[in-house]
């Protein structure tokens, strides 16, 4: 059986309560709101900290509210929240649809979109027990000096395995981050970097407040799409969400494309608008966008499913979001 080490559980109310405890304990310390990720890491020994900080209670974190222009979603608002509230499947439905399809009801129930947000990478080589990594002479992210997946890496591609990340990339979202130095604004498309390791912008006693969704412009249509092996609990082999903007002429004004599950970070993909942009978003645009999408995805052997097959889907999963919109 795998078991908890000792730790001090701390629980305040407010956010300035959380980030001097998350401040005074520094490296020995993390935050923790739904644990659905983090306490099976904690459980593998991937993180033994001395101190967690609860955010549940945490009031300036919770909340869902709406004005004329985007809505304000607390960060420990649970996934279930998002997925049911609403405002949010009237204005941004694909968002409430990518938190629908994160993990099984009982995860969703108490794991949180800050905590979905703010995901730990994952990976083949990192994801196992102590003595399976042991045995492997363990990997860059924990405890080694070398990447298993590139080989000779020094540099961890762990793969970012979020689901909403995507559709709040292609809504240009904003995310609110705190420190005791007090609140800064971070545009979710800078806010993922290309290190496996910590492949957020922020610091480590920093914490997501809220993220905020623009509400999208008339004639914007998103579609979330995502692959896994079954049709609940399991992270993503792959997903993506698109963004089509139309003008009034039904022709594509706006086209964006963001993937995940490649590597450490949700990806847009770039060209892809060349094939759309001015065009009806007819059979022959869905198929050139699909091809591109293909040409532009790599993914990594970073997850224990044939790297090629993942690949082969993407033109797959571009297609449906795609026939999804122009039959809206």
């Amino acid at each position: 059986m795998l078991r908890l080490h000792p730790y001090e559980y701390h629980m305040p109310r407010a956010l300035d309560e959380a980030l001097s405890l998350l401040a005074t304990h520094g490296d020995d310390a993390m935050p923790i709101a739904g644990g659905t990720d983090l306490v099976p890491n904690m459980k593998h020994g991937l993180f033994t900290p001395g101190h967690l900080v609860a955010l549940s209670r945490v009031r300036e974190m919770r909340g869902i509210a709406s004005t004329a222009d985007e809505i304000r979603i607390g960060a420990a608002e649970t996934l279930t929240s998002v997925a049911t509230h609403p405002e949010i499947l009237a204005q941004v439905p694909s968002l409430a649809r990518a938190a629908e399809l994160v993990s099984g009801p009982q995860l969703r129930r108490v794991g949180t979109i800050g905590g979905n947000v703010c995901l730990d990478t994952r990976c083949a080589y990192y994801n196992q027990t102590k003595f399976w990594r042991k045995a492997l002479g363990y990997c860059l992210k924990k405890d080694g000096a070398l990447c298993h997946v590139v080989k000779g890496g020094t540099r961890c591609v762990a793969a970012h395995s979020a689901d909403t990340p995507p559709v709040l990339a292609v809504l240009d979202a904003v995310l609110e981050v705190a420190d005791g130095d007090g609140t800064r604004d971070v545009p979710i498309r800078q806010f993922f970097t290309s290190d496996g390791i910590w492949n957020r912008s922020i610091g480590r006693s920093e914490l997501v407040v809220a993220i905020r969704v623009p509400r999208p412009p008339a004639g914007t249509q998103i579609a979330f799409q995502k692959l896994r092996p079954r049709a609940a609990i399991d992270f993503p082999l792959a997903n993506l969400a698109v963004r089509v903007g139309r003008d009034d002429d039904g022709r594509v004004s706006d086209f964006r494309l963001v993937v995940s599950a490649m590597g450490a970070y949700p990806r847009h993909v770039g060209k892809v608008e060349d094939a759309a942009v001015g065009n009806r978003l007819g059979a022959s645009v869905i198929e050139a966008v699909a091809e591109q999408a293909f040409r532009q995805c790599h993914p990594l052997s970073n997850i224990t499913v044939d790297p090629e097959w993942r690949r082969a889907m993407i033109p797959v999963l571009v297609r449906r979001a795609l026939n999804e919109i122009a039959a809206a």
